[in-house]
């Protein structure tokens, strides 16, 4: 068509000054500059054979007066000056028209070097810092003009300013994303690279020079435009360098095949592989490219002789890195095996070296990695960790490298570590386990030399982010399991304590508690003892929390224990000296004897007046350092006589013991030696105690506390004298202060200990000195702070506001810690309300309002560290005062409440904090009280028992602690069973019910902390955190375990307790019924389904209380819930209950007759719920001795429904016929009259049945169901031993005392556990028997039992009875070790550069990748939904067509558009036409020579088989429903019908328009001799 137009202007006048000059007068359109564009290249051609002086001088005028200041004037827009998207397409137009004319010219002036000038010219807009300063566009103009010249520069002459071009186009280029960027790396470099050598390789120079790692796509962008050049072909002329060669050009490749943010980057990277391995293939010469640390194998090589095995690897690795760009795991997951091909290539068995460089694997990983699936990151994860199971790869730096870099910040993602489907619940994360076991194999493989190096990286890693605790745990888990090795030194030891530092600010306790354990065994089985000391050791000790992990008595004290034993003589010296600074020993005992002299020596710089506060940290670490120094002579002595240990600890703390004996006599011992001695004494008492240390036989903590008693006079003594001393000294100093807290402090410890071995307090009540001292203290009094003068530079910090609020906190929490000691000793003193004070006088034990309100007064200035001995006085205090001080009580309720709601349950304190607040606030006499004077306390109490429930569901356990205490004060032996004992329980039933359907459904990583805590807590006491912290039983499921196993001990045969039973039962209903009506969403596994679930497991435990009067009020709401459409679980339950209601009460099946007669609309849905009970007639039947009419009944309500329209409800109702019919011939009762042919002709029917589809099938398969088959509604509800069932049939069910029957053995394991995994209920709501064993808090008796079903329906598995059809070949994906055949995306862009004479009609980025664009266009403004427009948008982009059209742009932001599009708006160009305007708009494109094509069925359509057509086409696509309306048909040249086969009419729009869209390309494709591209995917 130029071509045409171009040759028309010549004919009209041959001389080019008047055309051209023609041309150049008027406005610059883009129209004149292009049309001027295609004359001057046709006078080039003109020119080319000869077309004289006069053409030359035509080109110099037009370039000089009319281009050149064009280009001006286009580059000289105002910055900031509007520029519309209409009005910047034009502009970009003109401007490449007006280059490629001003090249044109250049080549035609053949006189003075025009070219270089107009290059000097727009380099100096270049060189400064791209465009003029404050005018925009003037870098593309530039660009333009150095794109159009550049060529024409000659290699020789002008070989320096060719250079300078090419420096500034590549720094322009790499400089940023703007137009000037991408013109300068897609125009002006491919251009100068055509050029010649001298530019070529000034850009290479360039590119091959270090670059910061974010350069990545722009660097990339320049290769993709130069790879013509850089990578030449076998036909091209050799001049430039050869890219294969350079390891800078290779690193970049694989920097941008891992680059996670940019597809486009990407792409390029993979679009220069290929194109080096292709012209590697065709050049057919060996090349090697070494990395630059010259060690190692080659980044790149290629050898003709391996030609086969390097196409096959490089073919599977780009295969590979094209197919992960689809982020779709089903598509991926095929093609992962070929990922271990590609280690099979890259690995010499023979020589144990790397044939491939490993950093391409690793790039391959690293996308995996970085992928926004995180699926797909767990599966490239696991696969990593998979490598070594079945291959040995040579060690490589690389695979170091990226261990501790891209793999560890991949194992940070906490979701990774979830559970596969089908895993049990704390079996173990399987990602955790394997790398576990990936770990110790990668390690055992290393070099010794590196083994250090690395391990010590990798803790470093451990320590350079905030780690999660899921993670942390399961890294420190598999550090743990590396076998012993001396691998790491002091800076190791130091990077564990890091380590250590970050776990304790993870959130869950008890996996901090197992990520400490593991850290230990770690430093304990990885550091060379000979490069560290003692001290060192006992620094890193001092990182573990004791009461989280390293608690005395577990099998890891056990463990570092044995290890100081074994290593005690191989340990080196300190280099910086220990705390005290004693001389440094190996030996264990002599190290911990100097240890305690130097702690408990006074310093020399001590003169009794000023001195700081002791530091807590010392004397926990020499009292640590004291009991294991004791614990390993034990062991070393422990075949020998005992008393070699009872000396080794005499040794230790004969000068602790000299000084406490003193205390009572000497006045003048240093005050900080007196500090010290008992904060040591404390610190020893308190780490024999922690939970987890064994005091039976504990000769340790014996010896111990016979020490401390002979000690405890003089102790006294000196507390008392300095609690006391200096009460009337006005002016507060440091020194006084710190007194009396550390005196208080001891004191308080000395009434802790006292109250936890009752053995030590004397029987006599008589109040001595310090009980009379006690009661008379001033509650939560504080210490003034000492005046400033007298702080030292040393002392700043630990008087500081902050440091001694901490202190003075203390000392109150210690005056509540003995209170709570004097309460409980004297609390039969308490008396209800205050009056006379009798002997012996203790105001605050005959003072309980007071007290109270000084705790009230105590809660508002303590943290909530310090709180609990103020609970613990409130517990004994609110019983007395509730009925004469109510106000008080609930003051205390509220503020305990806000306390308690206000803490985290990630906090160690929260737990002990909750516990005491349970016990005050619902202590069975509060209760009670409460419940009896039914005053506002009782509204509150059940106000703050509803929050707990609320709280519940965002911190797991806080409703265990609660209902657990509650159900144990409720408790009553059954010996002492009273008419009034459950009194308490009846007015806060609502507890137990809420208890009874409790569970939240929790978020994915709620769920993913509540299974590896199982896991924590199933590895027992191999784990000391499971010995040390406390286990609650904090899973949500054992609210409902304490629940049941309460009720289990409730008495059928007592009044009250059945009475209780039964409003339960009630209660249960009622909330059943409010749920089904509520309109929340209702699907499988909701909350919903959970709680209804829920609701009938307890209907059945309650069941063996109700008697026939209690059924009578309740049957018609069980047999109403059958009629509602409920989740298959609860199906099960609902029938399962009526099928024993109706045999242990025959009496109820004239109700059960009545279901059926209700009307077909109203059964519809849950007639097959009573169809089901029927199929279990024979057990119904059994307490029946007249069968025949029962039935007779059941026959005639069966058979109504074997012939209903329905097919499900016919497959129920032949199953139920089928049954009933067994138990007719069974009891010989045939004799039915009509009814016995109907009955054997329908199930000949439907046993002989041959029909098409799956009729057979499904029948069979609900004959096999297991509530028909396998499951027995007694023998799976009564799980007595086989021996006793019979008596329970004939006893259980009509005896009024279910004490004898249900109190011993209880179904839990089919109600709870079997039923529910049947079903297809989740995972959370499984409860094996387990654990209702392991939930001690409710000991039930004896005798009783959990039984599992003693019939098949426990070792059934869901398979068993699933449909089969679905999923039967879901294993075939993982089995087949390598797929035939995948989906691989094909790259939709050219492998060739951008040419440089491309008309870039449409400003897309598409085009700057050299994308083809046809000549179809698309209308679809006629298409309204955005779904089609989508699609159509994906398909005209994936074909080339030039542009589609629609109604309106807005349609692009629409989601639903998106979504279908993905993101191929961005490449193809959208014009908007409105309905109103196609008539014009398809004149206007008629004009222009366009071929008018509708895709619509009219009497003259043409089949789309038999249609050819034209290569400008314009495919107008019609509406939804109405297709092309008649008075645009008018308009078109021709309408193409699809034929179709079938009955529909019509195909979808989007479809139709994709079929003409294809064929259309099909045609053009043909027509140019190229084949069809290789089919995709829509």
């Amino acid at each position: 068509m130029e071509w045409v137009l171009a040759e028309t202007l010549l004919a009209q006048s041959r001389d080019p000054r008047v055309l051209l000059g023609t041309l150049c007068r008027g406005e610059a359109s883009a129209e004149r500059v292009e049309t001027l564009r295609f004359l001057l290249q046709r006078l080039e051609d003109e020119g080319a054979r000869g077309g004289g002086d006069a053409l030359s001088e035509a080109a110099r005028e037009v370039a000089a007066e009319y281009l050149v200041p064009l280009l001006r004037g286009l580059r000289a827009r105002p910055a900031g000056a509007p520029d519309p998207e209409p009005g910047r397409q034009a502009r970009g137009r003109v401007l490449r028209a007006a280059g490629a004319a001003l090249r044109s010219c250049a080549r035609l002036a053949r006189g003075p070097p025009l070219a270089a000038a107009l290059a000097e010219e727009a380099l100096r807009d270049l060189l400064p810092a791209g465009p003029t300063p404050g005018l925009e566009g003037g870098a593309e103009a530039a660009v333009e003009v150095l794109a159009a010249v550049g060529p024409c520069l000659r290699p020789r002459e002008d070989g320096p300013l060719l250079e300078r071009v090419a420096q500034a186009a590549l720094v322009l280029a790499l400089a940023g994303d703007g137009e000037a960027a991408a013109l300068a790396a897609g125009r002006l470099l491919p251009a100068l690279g055509r050029g010649g050598a001298v530019a070529l390789r000034a850009v290479w120079g360039g590119m091959v020079a270090p670059s910061a790692p974010d350069r990545v796509g722009l660097r990339l962008q320049v290769l993709s435009a130069l790879a013509e050049r850089l990578l030449p072909e076998p036909s091209a002329h050799e001049t430039g360098p050869d890219a294969r060669c350079s390891s800078r050009f290779w690193r970049t490749v694989q920097a941008g095949l891992a680059h996670a943010e940019d597809a486009l980057t990407r792409k390029r990277a993979r679009y220069l592989l290929q194109r080096a391995v292709e012209v590697s293939a065709e050049r057919g010469v060996g090349c090697t490219c070494r990395p630059q640390e010259a060690n190692g194998p080659s980044l790149f090589w290629w050898s003709e002789k391996k030609k086969d095995e390097l196409l096959k690897f490089w073919e599977n690795y780009i295969l590979i890195m094209e197919t992960l760009e689809g982020n779709q795991i089903h598509v991926i997951k095929p093609v992962l095996p070929k990922l271990n091909n590609l280690f099979e290539y890259a690995v010499s068995e023979e020589n144990a070296c790397w044939l491939f460089h490993p950093s391409w694997h690793m790039c391959i990983y690293k996308r995996m990695f970085e992928s926004e699936n995180k699926i797909l990151t767990k599966e490239g994860v696991i696969h990593f960790l998979e490598l070594y199971e079945t291959k040995v790869l040579p060690f490589s730096p690389e695979f170091s490298e990226f261990i501790i870099g891209p793999l560890m910040d991949a194992l940070s993602e906490s979701s990774l570590y979830s559970r596969s489907p089908g895993q049990l619940i704390g079996s173990g994360s399987p990602l955790g386990l394997k790398l576990q076991k990936f770990l110790v194999t990668y390690i055992s493989l290393l070099p010794e030399e590196i083994k250090s190096s690395f391990l010590l990286q990798f803790i470093q890693k451990m320590t350079s982010r905030h780690w999660c605790a899921v993670p942390i745990l399961f890294l420190s888990k598999a550090l743990a399991s590396v076998p012993r090795c001396k691998a790491l030194g002091l800076e190791g030891l130091l990077a564990l304590r890091d380590v250590l530092q970050c776990t304790m600010i993870t959130h869950q306790i008890l996996l901090r508690g197992a990520a400490q354990c593991y850290l230990l065994q770690t430093a304990m089985n990885l550091v060379d003892v000979e490069k560290v000391s003692l001290s060192d050791i006992s620094a890193f000790l001092m990182s573990l929390r004791q009461e989280e992990s390293l608690g005395r008595g577990t099998s890891l004290w056990t463990e570092l224990c044995d290890w100081l034993r074994v290593n005690e003589s191989c340990f080196g010296q300190s280099s910086t000296g220990s705390f005290f600074g004693l001389h440094e020993t190996s030996s264990l005992n002599a190290y911990v004897k100097n240890l305690v002299q130097e702690y408990i020596k006074t310093p020399a710089w001590e003169t009794g007046e000023k001195y700081s506060m002791p530091d807590w940290f010392d004397a926990k670490l020499v009292a640590l350092m004291v009991l294991l120094a004791v614990d390993v002579e034990g062991m070393k002595n422990q075949y020998s006589e005992k008393r070699r240990t009872q000396n080794v600890l005499r040794i230790f703390l004969d000068p602790l013991l000299d000084a406490l004996m003193k205390f009572g006599t000497n006045a003048y011992m240093p005050l900080l030696k007196t500090d010290r001695c008992l904060q040591l004494l404390l610190k020893l008492l308190h780490t024999c105690l922690l939970k987890g240390s064994s005091t039976q036989d504990d000769e340790v903590l014996t010896l111990l506390q016979n020490c401390v008693m002979s000690t405890t006079e003089s102790i006294s003594e000196f507390i008392l004298r300095r609690l006391t001393m200096n009460e009337l000294s006005s002016e507060p100093t440091l020194e006084k202060q710190i007194q009396r807290v550390v005196s208080m402090a001891a004191l308080a410890t000395v009434c802790e200990a006292t109250d936890q071995k009752p053995e030590l307090q004397l029987d006599s009540l008589d109040a001595g000195p310090v009980e009379r001292f006690l009661a008379s203290l001033q509650l939560n009094q504080t210490l003034q702070k000492p005046h400033p003068e007298e702080q030292s530079s040393f002392l700043e910090e630990s008087s500081s506001s902050q440091g001694w609020g901490k202190i003075v906190a203390q000392y109150v929490h210690d005056q509540w810690v003995c209170l709570s000691f004097l309460l409980k000793k004297y609390h039969t003193f308490i008396p209800a309300s205050e009056g006379e004070l009798l002997e012996p006088v203790l105001p605050a034990v005959q003072m309980p309002g007071r007290t109270l309100q000084s705790a009230l007064d105590a809660l508002t200035i303590l943290p909530s560290d310090q709180i609990l001995p103020v609970f613990c006085c409130m517990k004994i205090l609110v019983p007395k005062l509730l009925a004469s001080s109510e106000s008080l009580c609930i003051e205390a309720f509220d503020m305990a409440w806000k306390i308690i709601s206000s803490l985290s349950n990630t906090q160690l304190i929260f737990w002990s904090n909750l516990k005491a607040f349970v016990q005050f606030v619902f202590d069975t006499k509060v209760l009670t009280i409460a419940a009896k004077i039914k005053g506002q306390a009782y509204f509150k109490i059940k106000e703050i028992m509803y929050k707990m429930i609320e709280m519940s569901a965002i911190k797991t356990g806080v409703f265990n602690t609660l209902i657990s205490y509650c159900c144990q004060s409720w408790m009553v032996p059954a010996s002492s069973v009273s008419q009034g004992s459950l009194s308490s329980a009846n007015n806060y039933s609502e507890l137990v019910l809420e208890a009874c359907i409790f569970g939240t459904v929790f978020r994915r990583d709620q769920r993913l902390i509540q299974d590896v805590q199982t896991f924590i807590e199933n590895l027992g006491p191999d784990c000391a955190a499971n010995v040390v912290i406390e286990n609650t039983k904090r899973e949500d499921y054992y609210v409902r375990v304490c629940a049941v196993k309460f009720l289990c001990l409730l008495d059928g045969s007592n009044m009250s307790h059945k009475l209780f039973m039964e409003d339960l039962a009630i209660k249960l209903l009622d909330k059943e019924e409010v749920v089904s009506k509520s309109r929340t969403r209702y699907y499988v596994n909701s909350q919903q389904h959970r709680v209804k679930n829920r609701i009938w497991q307890i209907l059945l435990v309650l069941f063996p209380s109700f008697d026939q009067n209690f059924l009578t009020r309740i049957i018609d709401k069980i047999f109403q819930a059958g009629f509602i459409n409920s989740q298959a679980s609860i199906k099960y339950y609902i029938e399962w209950i009526i099928i024993l209601i109706l045999h242990k009460f025959p009496q109820f099946l004239p109700k059960f007759w009545d279901c059926f007669s209700y009307g077909e609309e109203n059964l519809k849905t849950s007639i097959c719920t009573f169809l089901s009970v029927l199929s279990h007639l024979d057990i119904i039947t059994q307490n029946i001795p007249e069968k025949k009419l029962t039935l007779k009944q059941a026959l005639a309500a069966v058979l109504q429904w074997c012939f209903h329209p329905n097919f499900s409800v016919r497959l129920y109702a032949l199953v139920a016929l089928k049954k009933i019919w067994t138990v007719c011939k069974t009891g010989h009762i045939e004799e039915f009259g009509a009814l016995t042919s109907v009955v054997e002709s329908s199930l000949n029917q439907v046993e002989n049945m041959h029909g098409v589809g799956n009729a057979k099938k499904n029948w069979q398969r609900i004959q096999d169901h297991f509530f028909f088959a396998t499951f027995h509604p007694l023998k799976d509800y009564c799980l007595e031993r086989p021996e006793c069932f019979d008596i329970f049939v004939k006893e259980s069910f009509s005896n009024l005392s279910v004490k004898s029957t249900f109190l011993f053995s209880f179904p839990a394991g089919t109600i709870f556990y079997i039923l529910p995994r049947l079903s297809g209920l989740v995972e959370d709501e499984w409860i094996a028997i387990d654990k209702f064993t392991r939930f001690t808090d409710i000991p039930l008796d004896a005798d009783f039992q959990w039984y599992l079903s003693p019939t098949q329906l426990r070792e059934l598995t869901p398979g068993d009875w699933a449909q089969q059809d679905i999923g039967s070949n879901s294993g075939e994906a993982d089995a087949r070790p390598e797929w035939a055949d995948v989906q691989k995306k094909l790259t939709p862009w050219k492998t060739s550069v951008p040419d440089l004479d491309l008309e870039l009609i449409f400003p897309g980025r598409a085009a700057k990748l050299g994308k083809s664009v046809s000549r179809l266009i698309v209308v679809a403004s006629l298409i309204d939904k955005p779904t089609n427009l989508g699609g159509l948008c994906r398909t005209c982009e994936v074909f080339g067509a030039s542009a589609l059209v629609v109604a309106s742009l807005q349609y692009v932001n629409d989601r639903q558009f998106q979504h279908l599009s993905v993101s191929a708006e961005q490449w193809l160009p959208l014009v908007e036409v409105k309905p109103a305007q196609l008539t014009d708009y398809l004149q206007q494109k008629k004009s222009e020579g366009y071929t008018a094509i509708g895709a619509e069925q009219t009497a003259r359509s043409v089949g789309l088989p038999q249609y050819c057509f034209p290569e400008k086409s314009l495919l107008l696509l019609g509406n939804e429903r109405e297709g092309i309306p008649a008075n645009l048909i008018q308009q078109l040249d021709v309408c193409v019908e699809i034929p179709q086969q079938g009955i529909i009419r019509s195909l979808n729009v989007h479809v139709s328009g994709a079929l003409l869209i294809w064929e259309y390309t099909r045609q053009q494709l043909l027509r140019q001799g190229d084949p069809p591209p290789s089919p995709c995917l829509f």
